[in-house]
């Protein structure tokens, strides 16, 4: 059987990701670490995947064939302290009024969506 080890991101200012990524996520980069290629892992030992940082040319598509849903209690608390991190909110005219997630980008512009995990009705969970 397999499992998720690691979601990779393809990044240019590999520094200043792997500050945005740590603190969003409460990761640790594992040391040593290499000058293109950084690995982040649960800094409290919980298990989940690894999100690997990589430093490589890749062209940005919109919208992106993959990206992080990432699960919040407090999901517009979450927003503001992404947002404090240097992450925006991305714009969508069309949003549901009843939608349960919100489409961000990291300061590279990389998109996540934060999901309010709080309770509704199991047809709207992600």
């Amino acid at each position: 059987m397999l499992v998720v080890g690691s979601i990779v991101l393809r990044v240019t200012d590999l520094a200043r990701q792997v500050r945005f990524w740590t603190e969003a996520l409460g990761y640790e980069a594992r040391t040593p670490a290499d000058d293109d290629f950084v690995l982040l892992r649960p800094r409290d030992g919980r298990s989940g995947p690894d999100v690997s940082l990589d430093v490589a040319p890749s062209e940005r598509v919109l919208p992106p064939r993959i990206h992080l849903d990432l699960y919040a209690d407090d999901q517009q608390a979450e927003v503001r302290r992404l947002v404090a991190l240097g992450a925006q909110e991305v714009p969508w005219r069309t949003r549901p009024a009843d939608a349960d997630y919100v489409i961000m980008q990291d300061p590279e512009g990389n998109r996540f969506c934060v999901v309010d995990r709080g309770d509704r009705p199991a047809a709207s969970r992600r």
